[in-house]
């Protein structure tokens, strides 16, 4: 029966990151650096909320866009940060995954191009897998994980039907610059194409982030996802949201509805409740965690590009004389460490480190990859 199933499924693999993280689970005492799952607990005040919420019987079918309080909140939120949409272009979806599901389903058909810059978060070519699209892979490993307008001329054709934008970006933890920014605004403007801005890592930026979501005369084109797992330490209650023109939203609300109805009721109160958080603290935290391992791996001889935010960091393996999917599985087999290899983001010759563990466990893991670097003897 499974020669029923529709053919980009059956093509379909698995998640490379949960891969890694399972080999590590079945290796006694091994350190797993793998996922991007904060190590902080819900801040007391969002469980407060939720608990309320519950206690108060909150616990029947929503409006399937969301409640128009949290709408509202989060279209003053978004207001704050420069990016202008009403409470009703605002859809409350399960989780950032959702949002990036319902943008692709409905913009792609059959044979249609996304232009992916990576390295990448693998999601975005799953997705467009099975909305039976083609990805267009740009490379920027050469740019300095920056864009070019010839990369851009390179990926692009008739058949181009969106570009994701992630910055900052996993698993590289750049943020655009204003350069980029001009290049990406510059060539998509009055083009037929969709622009996704997967904005859920922006709060976590440690400088300065600006993105083309605030770009009010690419509105018509724009799709702008956010999450509340990353900032908040909330990836269990798996909640997020779009924003996009009032009549795309008033499209893609229908593939919403007919796929989730809408996010729980209660955990609506909670998302309200985030919004008001400062989660500096956090972000802080993850920079000098980020710091540190950039510094072990110089002092190491493995070459890296600090991130502008995020947790992860993204080292080149390249003079090690082996793939990252080879590295990665020789580094849990003989050291007991397990990181992410690059090869899972489209980009070979790195590797990814998550920062969102307690300095503890990064100082052992940076001392594990230590002894396994200096025994291969290339540094």
């Amino acid at each position: 029966m499974t020669t029923l199933i529709k053919e980009p499924l059956q093509r379909l693999s698995g998640s490379g990151i949960r891969e890694f993280a399972q080999l590590a689970q079945k290796r006694e005492g091994c350190i797993s650096l793998t996922l991007g799952e904060p190590d902080f607990n819900t801040p007391d005040d969002i469980k407060g909320a939720l608990k309320r919420a519950l206690d108060s019987n909150l616990t029947h079918y929503a409006p399937n866009a969301g409640y128009d309080s949290l709408r509202k909140a989060i279209a003053d939120y978004e207001h704050q940060k420069g990016v202008f949409y009403k409470s009703n272009e605002v859809i409350v979806t399960i989780g950032a995954t959702e949002a990036l599901f319902d943008a692709l389903f409905a913009v792609i058909e059959p044979g249609d191009e996304v232009i992916v810059p990576v390295p990448a978060f693998s999601l975005y070519e799953s997705i467009i897998t099975m909305c039976d699209g083609k990805t267009v892979r740009l490379d920027t490993r050469e740019s300095g994980f920056q864009i070019e307008e010839e990369q851009l001329r390179t990926a692009y054709s008739t058949r181009t039907k969106a570009v994701i934008l992630n910055s900052p970006n996993n698993p590289t933890g750049t943020v655009y610059t204003e350069e980029t920014l001009t290049c990406l605004h510059e060539f998509f403007k009055d083009k037929p194409v969709f622009i996704i801005c997967d904005e859920v890592y922006s709060q976590l930026a440690f400088g300065t982030h600006r993105s083309l979501a605030s770009c009010e005369d690419l509105k018509a084109q724009l799709i702008v996802v956010q999450s509340f797992s990353k900032p908040y330490a909330m990836t269990g209650f798996r909640a997020g949201y779009l924003l996009a023109d009032r009549p795309i939203v008033e499209i893609l609300e229908k593939v919403h509805q007919y796929n989730v109805v809408s996010i729980p009721s209660f955990v609506q109160a909670a998302c309200e409740a985030a919004l008001a958080f400062d989660y500096s603290t956090m972000r802080e935290s993850y920079q000098r965690r980020t710091d540190y391992v950039c510094r072990r791996l110089s002092e190491m001889g493995l070459a890296v590009r600090p991130p502008d935010g995020g947790f992860y960091v993204f080292p080149s393996i390249a003079g090690l004389g082996m793939t990252s999917d080879a590295f990665c599985r020789r580094l849990i087999a003989e050291a007991g460490l397990a990181l992410t290899p690059g090869s899972c983001f489209g980009g070979e010759g790195h590797v990814r480190i998550s920062c969102c563990y307690a300095q503890e466990v990064l100082e052992e893991g940076m001392n594990r990859l230590e002894r396994f670097v200096r025994s291969r003897g290339a540094f």
